[in-house]
């Protein structure tokens, strides 16, 4: 088990290794107990080596007991606000079940996430239901299933909940706002600015339509203003600056309508690094900070202090997930590039294509004495923007058959992993104490041949 970190911060850089014990700590961005051990990196008290020998690869590991402590570092930091981790970074039944035990709730954006998490236990009433386009029929399942609660995100969706709501079965609503504020590491991740698919402008004035339609519906019930910045923020003005725009819409609802909110949910978007040096998320200082400012804004509105909302995904396991890959074949190129291909890639993260996401690599598995030279990680497919890691520096003697750990692979690899060429996802072990058990097995050539049905 780890030992409890105030929080979501980088640790110091690693102490200098103790001659009395044959093992160095790895520090950011690797999981925070996870360590050299010779030749081999152990996560969770297991080799990573060993690992990539008894499973395979192309293979992710998740620390168990790090996502459960992140889960805690939000709960000690925010112990009156709602914390609900975001299953669009990575959901599977056991992380369900480890965010659960943890006293988090749940923030789904798909009737398949919806579903998986209620057949696996997590109770309905700690799920939020939110996304941009939802189906009649993801509708149907939220209201059916008594989530606790639906962000409404169009017009289209106020009209088919008051249907689907009753008297015996109310829903509640958020109304999903855009404050216009640009916040997040690239442009395709900034969703609270203007000309994006997410939410009701404020500026237009289709946030307040929102409203007062929802209000008309007798089976609906309102209880606070919903907002998400993007993703891969590391600083806490932009969360501060959103609050200071959306309590005096609080209170413009309260003057207008006489209705008073009860709930502020903020969202997520909270950065972790992925090498060593960047930025992450101080969840410590934002639970003072936001909490103060709340309080602030709602005693100038003359407001009660609403519930806090956040929705952290990539913070909560991010950080706690290695991928292991082998390399397949070395080229270096006229220029003195070196391109190391390995024998996964896009198809289980896309995130290098997507949106130019960096990271590191280190060897793992033997033991080298060449100096570091700048190589270039690319995966297997068919795409010259195939690339998992565009610098970082390997072994010179890097060769076909060594292992590759990646880390800080936790969230937007496998929850975005594709069947491009029929490659097949890989599988996804958890790690704790020195054991280790398959969460998801690998993707066969018999999957995708049950698929196939048209001959």
């Amino acid at each position: 088990m780890l030992a409890a970190r105030p929080s979501i911060v980088p640790p110091p850089s690693p102490a200098p290794a103790d001659p009395a014990q044959d093992w160095t700590p790895l520090g950011v961005p690797w999981p925070a107990a996870a360590r050299r051990e010779g030749e081999d990196i152990l996560v969770g008290g297991v080799g990573l080596a060993q690992l990539a020998a008894r499973f395979a690869t192309p293979l992710y590991v998740l620390d168990e007991a790090e996502v459960r402590e992140r889960c805690r570092a939000y709960r000690r930091a925010l112990p009156q606000a709602e914390v609900a981790y975001a299953a669009k970074a990575f959901l599977c039944g056991a992380v369900a079940e480890w965010v659960e035990q943890e006293g988090l709730g749940l923030d789904v954006c798909s009737g398949g996430e919806l579903e998986l998490a209620v057949t696996c236990g997590f109770p309905p009433e700690r799920i939020i239901l939110h996304g941009n386009a939802k189906s009649p029929e993801e509708l149907a399942s939220a209201v059916r299933l008594g989530v606790g609660r639906i962000v409404v995100d169009s017009f289209p969706e106020i009209a088919r909940l008051a249907v689907l709501a009753t008297a015996d079965r109310p829903q509640e609503v958020l109304v999903r706002v855009v404050p216009g504020i640009s916040a997040g590491h690239h442009a395709s991740v900034r969703t609270g600015v203007e000309e994006q698919k997410f939410g009701f402008s404020l500026d237009s004035g289709d946030a307040a339509d929102a409203v007062a339609r929802i209000l008309r519906q007798p089976h609906l019930r309102l209880v606070g203003l919903h907002c998400h910045l993007g993703s891969q923020i590391p600083d806490i003005a932009p969360y501060l600056a959103a609050v200071d725009r959306l309590v005096p819409v609080m209170a413009a609802v309260r003057d207008r309508h006489g209705v008073v909110l009860e709930e502020l949910d903020l969202g997520g978007g909270h950065a972790v690094p992925y090498r060593a040096g960047e930025p992450a998320f101080n969840v410590e200082e934002f639970g003072t900070l936001v909490t103060a400012a709340v309080a602030r804004q709602c005693a100038r509105h003359r407001l009660p202090v609403p519930r806090l909302t956040i929705e952290p995904g990539r913070a909560v396991i991010g950080p706690a997930g290695v991928a292991l890959y082998r390399v397949l074949t070395v080229k270096h190129t006229p220029s003195g590039l070196t391109f190391v291909a390995v024998d996964g890639g896009m198809s289980d993260n896309p995130r290098p294509a997507l949106y130019g996401s960096r990271y590191t690599a280190a060897l793992v598995g033997r033991e080298s004495e060449a100096p570091l030279a700048e190589a270039r990680v690319v995966g297997r497919h068919c795409e010259a923007g195939d690339v998992l890691v565009p610098s970082v520096g390997l072994p010179a003697d890097v060769r076909p058959g060594d292992l590759l750990a990646v880390p800080a692979a936790g969230a937007y690899h496998l929850s975005m992993a594709s069947g491009y060429n029929m490659v097949g996802r890989p599988p996804l072990i958890a790690v704790r104490d020195g054991a280790a058990r398959i969460l998801m097995r690998r993707e066969t050539l018999d999957d995708f041949r049950r698929r196939d049905i048209g001959r």
